[in-house]
């Protein structure tokens, strides 16, 4: 699939601290970076000849939600339909571990209906993610 034909958007909790949603949204970022390191541009030299590292080459719409909604859209993730949509996504759990370690403990005892979502990130297909996120609104 062709960089042309791939969207990535975050989907937030609009009722969370703006730390909290900076927070969420970098830990996604990261990750999808990780997950995708095709899509991060080479270095570049501004006129002065400083280097800047590559940043990702598409936009990253960060769009408004609920809870309710991010519990709905996650759930829906699960579907077939969407297999093919990586899906990253960050909750109460682990915004509240100070280690990884104790993240993997905490997660051994939760269930997936008990995980308070405050973000999504869709990656995949461009038709799949606007189905999805089409008709949301950006946060501003």
């Amino acid at each position: 699939m062709s960089i042309k034909e791939l969207k990535c958007v975050m989907v937030v909790d609009e009722s969370m601290p703006l730390g909290i949603i900076a927070n969420s949204t970098a830990v996604m970022g990261v990750t999808i970076g990780k997950l995708f390191p095709e899509v991060v541009g080479q270095s570049i030299t501004d006129q002065s000849g400083y280097s800047h590292q590559g940043i990702i080459e598409f936009p990253i719409p960060i769009l408004k939600g609920n809870r309710e909604f991010l519990r709905m859209m996650r759930t829906r993730l699960y579907e077939p339909d969407y297999e093919k949509v990586t899906v990253v996504d960050f909750f109460d759990i682990a915004q509240g571990c100070k280690t990884y370690s104790e993240y993997i403990e905490k997660m051994k005892e939760v269930p997936e209906s008990a995980i308070d979502y405050f973000g999504l990130t869709l990656f995949g297909n461009k038709k799949q993610v606007n189905k999805l996120t089409g008709s949301l609104p950006l946060l501003r």
